[in-house]
C-alpha cells in the first residue's frame, strides 16, 4: 500500500498512538526501576503503593480540570503543552533522592500526562465518523499495551548498560522528538492544507452534524450518561493500573525475576493488550457494519470484555509462571478489547468540541478509582498477599459494565430534545 494513498484521518490515527505510546514509556519507566529504587532507598510496598496512587491522583486532578483548557487551547497546542511538561517531570526522575523526591516527580508527570487522553479523543472526535470512531479508538487504545511491549527491554537495557538514573533521562527525550513531527504534521480537519476534497466532505458531513451552544463545565453533571461514564472507569481503571505498575514487581517479588528476566517477560501479556485494542475496535466497527445499532455494538463488546477479565482471578494462586501469565494475557486482552469502545463513548454521546472536556471528567474518575486502589494495594500485599488484589481486579469490571447499562440506557448523540429533558429531569 501507498502511504500517499492512506486517508489522511488514519495517518493522524497513527500519530495519535505513537504520542500515547511514548505517553506510557514514559510512566512505565519507574514501575520497570522499580525493584532497583526500592532497594537503593529502602522503600516498602505501601511506599510503591503510594507513589502509584500520587501520579493518579495528580493524573485525575489534570483531567478533571485540564479537558476544559483542552477545548479552549484547542488539540495541537494543549498536547504541545503538555508533552513538553510531562518529558522534563520524566527526566526529572534521574535527580530524585528518596520518597519525597520521587512524589514531587510523580506528581508532575501525571498532570502532564492528564492530557493525551482528552486531547487524543478530541483528535478523534474532529477527524473520525462515528461508524469508524471504535477502530481509531482502538488504534490509539494499543499505545498502552505498545508502550507497556517496549518499556520493559529498553528500560531494563538502559538500566544494565547505563544506570537508572538514564533511563529515565533517555525516554524522557523521546516526547521531544514527536513534538516535531506534531507540528509539521497536524491540522484540525478545516484548516489542513492538504486534506482532499472528498475527505473533507465526509469529515464535515458525517462528524458533529448537530450544532450546539458551549456547556459549562457543571451542566455536564446534570446528565445521567456522565455519571454512568464515571462510575465504569471509576470501577475499570484500577485493574489495568495494578497490572501496569505492579508487574514487574510482582515478578521481582513473587517470582523472584531479576531487572534483566524482568525485561525479557513482562512485556509479553502487553501483546494480548494491543491485540485486545485492535481487535475490539475492528469488532465495534464491523457489527455496526453489519447493521447492529450503535448502542448494542457497544455494548455487546464492552460485556464480552469484562466477562473475560475474570481470568486473572487465579492468577495469584498458579504455581507456574508460564500460567500465571498466559491468565495475565487473557485479563489484558480482556481488559483493552472492553476498553477500545469503552472509551469512545464520550466522543459518541458529545459534540467534538465538548470532548475534551467530557473526557477529562471521564477519564478523571477512572484516575481517582485507580488512585483509591493503588494506596490500598501495597498495604493489602504487605498485610496480607497477592491473592485478594487479584480477585478484586477481575472483578472490577463487571460493575463497570453494569454503570454503562444502569446509567446509560442507550449510546447516542445527546441532541436536543434529550438535553432539554435531561436539564428539566434528571436531578429532580
Amino acid at each position: 500500500m501507498n502511504i500517499r494513498t492512506i486517508p489522511i484521518r488514519w495517518k493522524i490515527s497513527i500519530l495519535l498512538l505513537l504520542i500515547t505510546t511514548i505517553n506510557y514509556i514514559d510512566r512505565l519507566t519507574f514501575s520497570i526501576v522499580a525493584p532497583v529504587i526500592m532497594d537503593e532507598f529502602e522503600l516498602s510496598n505501601t511506599d510503591y503503593g503510594n507513589l502509584s496512587a500520587a501520579f493518579l491522583f495528580a493524573y485525575a486532578f489534570g483531567q478533571l480540570f485540564g479537558g476544559k483548557l483542552i477545548d479552549a487551547l484547542g488539540t495541537k497546542r494543549a498536547l504541545t503543552f503538555a508533552v513538553a511538561l510531562w518529558s522534563i517531570a520524566g527526566i526529572l526522575h534521574a535527580f530524585g533522592q528518596g520518597f519525597r523526591s520521587f512524589f514531587l516527580f510523580r506528581v508532575l508527570l501525571g498532570i502532564g500526562e492528564a492530557a493525551n487522553f482528552p486531547a487524543v479523543n478530541k483528535a478523534i472526535a474532529e477527524w473520525f465518523p462515528a461508524t469508524e470512531r471504535s477502530l481509531a479508538v482502538g488504534i490509539v487504545t494499543a499505545g498502552p499495551g505498545l508502550g507497556s511491549i517496549l518499556a520493559p527491554p529498553i528500560v531494563a537495557s538502559l538500566v544494565v548498560m547505563l544506570s537508572w538514573q538514564w533511563a529515565f533521562v533517555i525516554t524522557g527525550l523521546i516526547g521531544f522528538v514527536w513534538l516535531w513531527f506534531w507540528h509539521r504534521a497536524y491540522y484540525s480537519p478545516a484548516d489542513h492544507p492538504n486534506l482532499p476534497a472528498q475527505e473533507a466532505v465526509q469529515i464535515i458531513e458525517e462528524v458533529d452534524a448537530i450544532d450546539q451552544p458551549t456547556k459549562s463545565w457543571l451542566e455536564f453533571f446534570k446528565y445521567r450518561e456522565t455519571w454512568g461514564l464515571m462510575i465504569s472507569r471509576f470501577f475499570a481503571d484500577g485493574a489495568f493500573y495494578f497490572l501496569i505498575f505492579w508487574l514487574p514487581l510482582y515478578l521481582a517479588n513473587e517470582r523472584g525475576m531479576d531487572i534483566k528476566a524482568i525485561g525479557l517477560f513482562a512485556w509479553i501479556p502487553f501483546v494480548a493488550a494491543d491485540l485486545g485494542s485492535l481487535s475490539g475496535g475492528w469488532a465495534g466497527k464491523k457489527l455496526i457494519d453489519n447493521g447492529m445499532s450503535l448502542d448494542a455494538a457497544r455494548k455487546l463488546i464492552i460485556w464480552i470484555g469484562a466477562l473475560l477479565v475474570l481470568a486473572i482471578v487465579p492468577a495469584a494462586n498458579t504455581e507456574s509462571t508460564a500460567t500465571f501469565i498466559g491468565l495475565i494475557c487473557i485479563g489484558l486482552f480482556a481488559i483493552q478489547f472492553k476498553s477500545s469502545n469503552l472509551f469512545t463513548l464520550p466522543a459518541d454521546m458529545f459534540p467534538a468540541k465538548e470532548v475534551a472536556t467530557i473526557w477529562g471528567i471521564f477519564g478523571a474518575a477512572g484516575s481517582l478509582g485507580g488512585a483509591l486502589f493503588q494506596s490500598q494495594v501495597g498495604v493489602l500485599i504487605d498485610t496480607f498477599s497477592y491473592q485478594p488484589v487479584f480477585l478484586a481486579v477481575g472483578s472490577m469490571h463487571i460493575v463497570s459494565a453494569l454503570a454503562v447499562m444502569i446509567f446509560i440506557p442507550r449510546i447516542a448523540r445527546l441532541g436536543p430534545a434529550i438535553r432539554q429533558r435531561h436539564s428539566d429531569n434528571s436531578l429532580k
